[in-house]
């Protein structure tokens, strides 16, 4: 494992799910964590779990908050040495003419625009060799109906990882995960229901070779090597992380 011992790291959408998990796994490795997200209770219940972590309440799609975040990471350890950029959100399954515009772009607002923002404010503090991972969906590469402006905001991820990337190097790489659907709030916020039902369930994991969906702790790791130094010649990255779903 590598060491992230007297690092900085930040992880929106740190109070569940996959920013969980990224906050966990870093804690681990040694890391100083910002366990970020509009649910405080949440995050402080994460960071209360930590060695060295504290919680702050973002909306990432509003630029003040943002400043904020890194401005308090940075009161708190100095630096920031790496940027999960994952908080993001799905629509209800619509079809994408029936949809509400606002709705559409809240898509943007933060699933996209929150990326641009974590990069703005926080690369000026991030020294060389730091790294941003931004979390994005295998659906932006191989999409399914009823999600169109999620995939769309998603797929805008992409491209703009691999922008920022060109921008910032070779003092920061930017690099992202395309997971594969995943048993977390996504699928509260996409159905209405906490979970699939077992036969929603066995026709999304049909499309998957590996047989499963994602766990939180797949696409932590991911995120994880992405940002350690056994990535360190890889910039633009977007890595799938589907198992196998996208070759399907």
């Amino acid at each position: 494992m590598s060491d992230f011992r007297n690092k900085c790291v930040i992880a929106t959408g740190g109070a569940s799910g996959f920013g969980k998990a990224m906050s966990e796994k870093f804690a681990a490795a040694g890391a100083s964590v910002v366990v970020a997200d509009i649910n405080l209770e949440g995050a402080e219940a994460v960071a209360n779990t930590l060695p060295r972590a504290i919680a702050v309440q973002i909306d990432v799609a509003d630029e003040g908050q943002n400043e904020a975040l890194a401005a308090t990471a940075v009161e708190a350890y100095g630096k920031i040495d790496v940027v999960c950029a994952n908080a993001g959100v799905p629509h209800r399954v619509i079809r994408a003419i029936e949809m509400d515009t606002a709705e559409f772009d809240r898509m943007f607002a933060i699933n996209t625009r929150s990326v641009f923002l974590a990069a703005k404010y926080c690369a000026p503090h991030m020294p060389a060799g730091s790294s941003i991972v931004a979390t994005s969906s295998i659906g932006a590469k191989r999409l399914r109906p009823g999600l169109a402006a999620y995939y769309a905001a998603k797929g805008a991820v992409v491209t703009l990882t691999q922008a920022l990337a060109v921008e910032l190097a070779p003092n920061i790489r930017v690099n992202a995960v395309c997971p594969v659907s995943s048993p977390t709030g996504f699928d509260l916020n996409a159905t209405g229901a906490p979970q699939l039902s077992e036969q929603a369930n066995a026709q999304v994991i049909a499309g998957i070779p590996m047989g499963r969906r994602a766990t939180p702790e797949d696409v932590a790791d991911a995120t994880f090597f992405l940002a350690s130094d056994q990535a360190k010649f890889l910039t633009g990255v977007c890595l799938d992380v589907d198992g196998g779903r996208a070759i399907q």
